[in-house]
């Protein structure tokens, strides 16, 4: 059995292995690396910013402090796997009888994709060091991922919070591997934004308090994904045909330039899903709802808050058309949809 290669050089066959596997780019930090996320995590909370997601609160110990989450670990493997659309994502925008979803939910939920290639790549890794323990996280567990990701020197996070790289631009997703393992860490990322406030302008519920800050309750990525209930009446007009997330902060981002194309096959949206029809979307019982996205990450909020989304966008629409399905939609059998019928209803009437 051949000895194990020095952390140097078993870094250096990590990386190449890691783009072997499908990702973009990957780099390696510490668990202590992000001294400051706690402070932040803690000021956004208590500014009652993170909305009704109530689990940023209850774990703030174990993510603001990767050294708590598994005190065994010693370094972080941070990964970037790109989903770059193919499309410009806010043509569909004008397209007002139709809804808009955002790249990332258009294709294979990412979490089961990116789980996967970080469980081959963690088994090559510990196959290789001849030891070692490793636990995989994608966005599903109390991990920073995105002051984590800056740490290890894959991007910074930019004036709309979001991960954002020179090199590829701000369409990846980000999976981490802990481990206990020491590997060489890299340099961390310093901001590139400059004077560019092009991400702040666009947004269209004015949810960015200031640069560099978010107030998830005007998110509409959070208003569509996660709130249930009604969203603010005052909201929902910006909300425009944005049905499942929103990319504005995203797409405008002059650093996407340099962005590579996605090789992931699986992240492509799906032609069905590009501009959906909103009265087909109407339509979907619970059961028709489940069928049609399928493998989707959309599925996991139900077709009750869908029907809501979706009947805030038929309202937004100004189209006569319409109006028919609203009503159906005001008969619904969950209230909150139903009030979002009778609201639609009443703003077509209106136009």
């Amino acid at each position: 059995m051949s000895a194990a290669p020095d952390p140097a050089a078993l870094k250096a066959e990590l990386l190449r292995e890691a783009e072997a596997v499908g990702f973009a780019e990957a780099r390696v930090t510490t668990p202590d690396a992000i001294p400051e996320a706690a402070e932040r995590l803690r000021h956004f909370v208590e500014l009652g910013r993170h909305g009704t997601m109530r689990w940023m609160a209850e774990r703030m110990e174990w993510r603001g402090n990767p050294a708590a989450l598994w005190p065994e670990a010693r370094s972080i493997v941070m990964l970037a796997d790109l989903y770059t659309p193919r499309h410009d994502p806010l043509e569909v925008l004008k397209k007002r009888e139709a809804g808009a979803i955002s790249v990332y939910a258009g294709g294979r939920d990412y979490h089961d994709v990116i789980k996967k290639k970080l469980k081959r790549l963690g088994r090559w890794l510990l196959a290789r060091a001849g030891g070692g323990e490793i636990k995989v996280f994608v966005d599903t567990a109390p991990v920073m991922e995105k002051p984590l990701g800056q740490a290890a020197g894959l991007g910074w996070q930019g004036k709309h919070t979001n991960l954002l790289s020179r090199r590829l631009g701000n369409w990846f997703f980000l999976g981490a591997i802990f481990t206990t393992l020491e590997l060489p860490p890299d340099a961390p990322e310093v901001e590139h934004c400059g004077s560019c406030t092009a991400c702040l302008d666009i947004c269209p519920t004015r949810a960015f308090p200031a640069p560099f800050q978010l107030d998830a309750r005007r998110c509409i990525s959070y208003l569509t994904i996660e709130h249930a209930g009604p969203v603010d009446p005052e909201l929902r007009p910006a909300l425009g045909n944005r049905i499942y997330g929103c990319d504005d902060c995203l797409a405008v981002c002059p650093w996407n330039k340099f962005a590579r194309a996605a090789s992931e096959a699986r992240y492509a949206m799906r032609e069905e899903l590009r501009a959906p029809d909103l009265a087909q979307l109407a339509r979907l019982d619970d059961a028709g709802f489940r069928a049609f996205f399928s493998g989707s990450p959309i599925k996991r909020i139900g077709r009750n808050r869908f029907a809501r989304n979706v009947a805030y966008a038929i309202g937004n629409s100004a189209s006569p058309r319409l109006l028919p399905i609203a009503q159906e939609l005001s008969n619904d059998a969950d209230e909150t949809v139903a009030e979002a019928g009778r609201w639609a209803a009443a703003r077509l009437r209106q136009r």
